[in-house]
C-alpha cells in the first residue's frame, strides 16, 4: 500500500475544520492563514492520536511534544473537539494508519507525566493515604508555577464575576466575600475551611469579617504558603492553617464551616460521610457552604475523563447538583440557597490561560515542559467543558437547624 502524505490524510479527517497540518514528512495541508496549526514530529504523535480514545490521544501526543499546537490552546480545542478523529472507529483508526505509516501502529509509552498519575493507582480509593498522594501531587509542584498562573490572589477555585469589567482578583475577592455573606460571619465567629488552598478564603474572612478561622489542606507547599502570608498579615492567633487531612480536625462548634473545591475529590459513596462530619463541627444553626464542579445531570458517569484522572486530579469523582442537594439534606442539612456559576469558571479559566501563556517560558522552567503543556491543555479544555454546560459550578447554602429554627432572615441578606 502506497503510503499517503501526513497532513493531507489527517486534513481528511479534520474536515471542513479551518486547521493546517504539517506532517513530519514535510507534507502540509489546510489554509495558510488558519488559525490553528498541528505540528506531527513524528510516527509517535499518530501513535499517540489513533490508538488512544479522543482526548487522551491528543493529550498524551501534545504532552509528549510529539504534537506542538500552534495559536490559541482555546481556539485549536474548539475545533479539534468536534473533529472526525475522536469520532473514529476502531477500525477507522487503524485505517487511517496504514495508509499514513504501518509503523506507527506500535504500542508507544504514555508520556512520564502520565505515568506519575498511574503509580498512585495503590490502596482504597480516598483512603486518607491515597487522597494525600493525590493531593500533593497535584498542588506540591511549586509555589511560584501557581504565583505564575493564579495571579496574586492565589486562589484555584472558580471567582465570581461582579461586573462584566471585573479583573479576575476582583472576581475572586468578590467570591470570598460572597462565601463570606452566605456563612453570615460576623467578628468573633469561627469558621473552618476545609480544602482550604493556599489561605485565601481563611485570609479573607479574618482580615475582613473579624473571623477566627482555620483551613486545612492535604499538600504542604500550600500550607507553608498560607502559614507564611497570615504572619506577614499580622494574623497569627487569629487565622490559621493545618496541614492535614480534614477528617482530622477534633475541634466541634464551628460557627460555619466553608467547602471550596474540596467535594470534587471525596467520591460519591463518601459523600454521606462527608456531610455528617461537617454537619458534626457545627454548632446548632451553623452555616456550611460547599461550592463545587458538578455534572449537568445525576445520570451521567461520575468519574472524570481519562485526561483528567491520569494527568490532573487522580481519583476525581463529579456527581450533580442533585446528588449533593440530597446528600446534604439526608445527612442533617436544611438547604437554603443554591445557584450555579459556571459561565463565571469559564471566565476565571479564560484568566488563568491567560496568566499561564503570558509568563509561559518561567512557567515552563519552573516544572518543565511536559507538566506546563499539562496545564495549559487542561484549563483551556475546562473553560470549553462550562462553556458547553459539559460541567457546572454550584454552590450550596445549608444550615444545621435547632427544633426547626435556621436562624436565617427572611430574605437573603447577602445582596444580589
Amino acid at each position: 500500500m502506497t503510503r499517503r502524505p501526513v497532513a493531507e490524510t489527517l486534513g481528511g479527517v479534520l474536515g471542513a475544520a479551518p486547521i493546517a497540518v504539517e506532517g513530519y514528512d514535510g507534507s502540509r495541508h489546510g489554509p495558510p492563514d488558519a488559525p490553528v496549526r498541528l505540528r506531527l514530529r513524528s510516527p509517535r504523535a499518530l501513535s499517540y492520536l489513533a490508538t488512544a480514545p479522543g482526548q487522551l490521544g491528543l493529550a498524551r501526543a501534545y504532552v509528549s511534544g510529539e504534537l506542538d499546537v500552534a495559536g490559541d490552546m482555546y481556539t485549536a480545542l474548539s475545533l479539534l473537539w468536534s473533529d472526525s478523529m475522536a469520532r473514529l472507529t476502531w477500525a477507522g483508526r487503524l485505517d487511517v494508519l496504514r495508509r499514513l505509516d504501518p509503523g506507527a501502529l506500535r504500542w508507544v509509552s504514555p508520556p512520564a507525566e502520565e505515568w506519575g498519575a498511574r503509580r498512585l493507582r495503590h490502596g482504597l480509593r480516598h483512603s486518607k493515604a491515597r487522597a494525600a498522594e493525590g493531593i500533593s501531587r497535584h498542588y506540591d509542584v511549586s509555589n511560584r508555577f501557581y504565583e505564575l498562573v493564579l495571579g496574586p490572589s492565589m486562589t484555584y477555585t472558580c471567582a465570581c464575576f461582579p461586573a462584566e469589567d471585573a479583573t479576575l482578583e476582583q472576581a475572586q475577592e468578590h467570591k470570598h466575600d460572597l462565601v463570606c455573606r452566605k456563612l453570615g460571619l460576623r467578628p468573633g465567629m469561627r469558621l473552618l475551611d476545609v480544602g482550604c488552598g493556599w489561605g485565601g478564603m481563611v485570609l479573607h474572612a479574618a482580615r475582613h469579617y473579624g473571623a477566627r478561622a482555620i483551613g486545612v489542606t492535604l499538600a504542604r507547599k500550600q500550607a507553608e504558603w498560607g502559614s507564611k502570608a497570615i504572619a506577614e498579615e499580622g494574623l497569627d492567633g487569629v487565622a490559621e492553617i493545618r496541614h492535614g487531612d480534614y477528617r482530622d480536625v477534633p475541634e466541634t462548634g464551628f460557627d460555619a464551616v466553608s467547602s471550596i473545591g474540596l467535594t470534587e475529590h471525596i467520591g460519591l459513596r463518601n459523600l454521606p460521610g462527608y456531610f455528617q462530619f461537617l454537619h458534626s463541627r457545627l454548632r446548632p444553626q451553623g452555616r456550611l457552604l460547599n461550592h463545587c464542579i458538578t455534572r449537568p445531570t445525576t445520570t451521567d458517569r461520575t468519574r472524570t475523563d481519562k485526561f483528567i484522572d491520569r494527568y490532573v486530579f487522580p481519583d476525581g469523582e463529579l456527581v450533580g447538583v442533585g446528588t449533593i442537594v440530597s446528600a446534604m439534606q439526608d445527612n442533617g442539612f436544611e438547604v437554603r440557597h443554591e445557584e450555579n456559576l459556571r459561565e463565571h469558571y469559564a471566565r476565571t479559566l479564560a484568566g488563568w490561560c491567560a496568566n499561564l501563556d503570558t509568563h509561559w517560558d518561567e512557567a515552563a522552567r519552573e516544572v518543565g515542559e511536559g507538566r506546563a503543556r499539562v496545564w495549559q491543555l487542561y484549563m483551556a479544555g475546562s473553560r470549553l467543558g462550562f462553556e458547553t454546560r459539559g460541567i457546572e459550578l454550584h454552590q450550596v447554602l445549608g444550615v444545621r437547624t435547632e427544633n426547626g429554627s435556621a436562624a436565617f432572615p427572611l430574605r437573603s441578606d447577602w445582596g444580589a
